[in-house]
Formats: structure tokens, sequence, C-alpha cells
């Protein structure tokens, strides 16, 4: 494989940077800012930040389409998991059994309507949701709800960030 060029290292080091900040940008919104608007535990605050940060990782694509793309996929795969987990547990606390028929509907119901892409998205998320609200201090049925405020933002922050960057760095690639 030849040496990059320094035009490709300039570009790579602008696009991993702009990763890196809007990343920083997501985790201090979710982790800090968000947190303003429900009481819950400093370990909960942190992984949300973590879970918007992926959520803007995710997203982060060679062109704007297929970034857009990408965060219809991972809202697709969230609300899959969203549904499934709020009905679960707003009825019965985590069980393993649970863990594991849970994680199999959500990937069931992604390969049922059609987006084979989402059904493993939404296992993840649903196994993330299911841990989360055994540990959290907070009522198990308030999980599903912040993780999926926490993939929105995730989300919007990653498209706008490569809406922006694109045009900056790849004004060609749209």
């Amino acid at each position: 494989m030849p040496a990059p060029t320094p035009t490709q290292v300039r570009v790579a080091v602008v696009e991993s940077t702009v990763l890196g900040l809007s990343c920083a940008l997501t985790f201090w919104l979710v982790s800090d800012v968000l947190t303003r608007l429900y009481v819950d535990s400093r370990d909960s605050d942190l992984l949300g930040g973590m879970w918007a940060a992926l959520a803007t990782i995710f997203v982060s694509r060679a062109t704007f389409r297929e970034s857009l793309t990408a965060g219809l996929s991972r809202m697709s795969a969230t609300l899959i998991s969203f549904v499934i987990c709020l009905v679960y547990l707003v009825f019965l606390p985590f069980h393993l059994w649970a863990f594991a028929l849970l994680i199999g509907v959500s990937s069931l119901v992604g390969l049922l309507i059609g987006r084979r892409g989402d059904a493993t998205t939404a296992a993840i998320t649903t196994a993330v949701v299911l841990v989360v609200a055994t540990i959290s201090p907070l009522d198990p049925w308030q999980q599903p709800i912040l993780r999926l405020a926490d993939t929105v933002i995730g989300v919007i922050v990653g498209v706008a960030t490569a809406w922006l960057s694109l045009r900056l760095i790849h004004p060609h690639l749209r």
C-alpha cells in the first residue's frame, strides 16, 4: 500500500479531529446539559453520554447521504429496542431469560420488517438498555426513554457534523 499523500494526511487529520470534537460535544450535551432535565445517577449520565457519542460515531460516513442513511438506520434500531424494552420494563424487572428473549425479539423484529442491517444494532441496544435498567437507581422503565433521547442527540449531532464537515472538507461529495 502506498504512503498517503500530504493532502490525504491533512484530510484524515481534519476528519478525525471533527469526529472527536463532535463526540465531545455530544457527550457534554447528554452527560452534563440534558441531565438537568431529570435526576439520575452520575454513572447513568456518563453512560448516556457514551451512548450518544457512539451514535455520533455510527453516523459518521464518507458522504452526507451515507451519514443520513446511517442515522435513519440507527434510529430504526433504537426505536425497535425502545418499544420492546419499554413494554417489558413497565411490567417486569430484569431477568436473564428476559435478556435472552428480548435480544432475540429485537433482532427478529428488525429482520421481519426488512431491516436486516438494523437487527444487530437493535439487539445490541436492547442488551445495553436492559443492563442499564438493572443498575440504575431510577425506575427501570425510564431507561429506554433516556437511551432513546441519547441516541436522538447523537444522531442529530453526527448528521449535522457530517453535513458541515463534508461541505468544508469535501465540497464535491454530497
